[in-house]
C-alpha cells in the first residue's frame, strides 16, 4: 500500500498524519515538537523509516485572501528541508480552514466520549489528517 505522510506545520508543534491513496483516508500520528525553531528531525527520520512513504504533503498556511505571511515562508522552508532529507516528492497544499475542521472533528470526538480535553494537543495532527485527506481526494 502506498503510504503518504502529511504535516501541519507550526512554530511550536507540527501535526503529522499517515494516509493512503486506496482508502483516501488519513489518521493522526503523534505530533512533532519544534525547539529553538528546529523541528525534531530525528523523529522525522524515524517516521520516514517506519512508514516508508511514497510522497509527503505539507500544509501551506495562507491568509484568508490567499496571501502569504511569515509562517508561510517557514512552512515552505520546512517542506524544502523535508524533501531534501527524504528524497521524496513534497506537495504543498492550501490549508485554509483545516484548523476549523480539525476543531470541529475534535469537538465531535469529545462529545462522543472518544477524546478528552488533554487530547487537545493532538489537534495539530488531526489538522494534518484533514490536510492529507483533502490532498488524497484530489485527482492525480
Amino acid at each position: 500500500m502506498s503510504c503518504v505522510l502529511g504535516f501541519d506545520f507550526g512554530l511550536r508543534r507540527i501535526g503529522v498524519a499517515s494516509g493512503n491513496h486506496i482508502s483516501q483516508s488519513a489518521r493522526p500520528l503523534p505530533i512533532l515538537m519544534v525547539k529553538a525553531g528546529e523541528p525534531d528531525w530525528a523523529r522525522v527520520d524515524t517516521l520516514l523509516a517506519e512508514w516508508k512513504p511514497v510522497a509527503l504533503v505539507v500544509g501551506l498556511p495562507l491568509t484568508l485572501d490567499g496571501g502569504e505571511q511569515k509562517i508561510t515562508q517557514a512552512a515552505r522552508a520546512f517542506a524544502t528541508v523535508l524533501g531534501n532529507r527524504s528524497n521524496l516528492p513534497v506537495h504543498l497544499v492550501d490549508e485554509r480552514h483545516t484548523s476549523q475542521e480539525a476543531a470541529r472533528q475534535f469537538a465531535s470526538q469529545r462529545k462522543a466520549g472518544a477524546a478528552r480535553r488533554r487530547d487537545a494537543a493532538n489537534i495539530d495532527s488531526l489538522a494534518a489528517a484533514v490536510i492529507l485527506e483533502g490532498w488524497l481526494s484530489q485527482p492525480p
